[in-house]
Formats: C-alpha cells, sequence, structure tokens
C-alpha cells in the first residue's frame, strides 16, 4: 500500500513539475490586443442579437397571419 502511494505522489509532483514547465512558455497576448479582440466580439454578438430578433419578429408577423 505505501507503495503505490509514494508512486501516486511522485507521479503528481511531475505533473506540477510539468505544469510548471509549459506555464513558462505560455505568450500571453498585449493589453491592446485583448482589448480590440473583446470589442470584436461583444460587436458581433449584438449584431447576430439583432438579426435573431429581426427574424423572430419577422417570423411572429408571418405566423400570426394564418
Amino acid at each position: 500500500m505505501n507503495e503505490s502511494s509514494d508512486k501516486l505522489k511522485q507521479a503528481i509532483i511531475t505533473y506540477f513539475r510539468g505544469v510548471k514547465t509549459e506555464w513558462g512558455k505560455i505568450t500571453w497576448p498585449e493589453k491592446n490586443q485583448v482589448v480590440v479582440e473583446t470589442c470584436f466580439v461583444v460587436a458581433i454578438v449584438f449584431v447576430f442579437t439583432v438579426f435573431i430578433y429581426v427574424v423572430d419578429i419577422l417570423f411572429n408577423a408571418m405566423l400570426a397571419k394564418f
């Protein structure tokens, strides 16, 4: 039982050492890039929301005639 516990502990330690190594390789975007891309995402979501709303109004108008 103790040997399997030691293997598990060593596997966990190895995993977190690997995570620490990979974390150092991350290239974070600049603040300006994050702001610009966030604005694009918000704008696209807004446009699609308005489009779906207009389509919903049109379908409701068409179905109300029947």
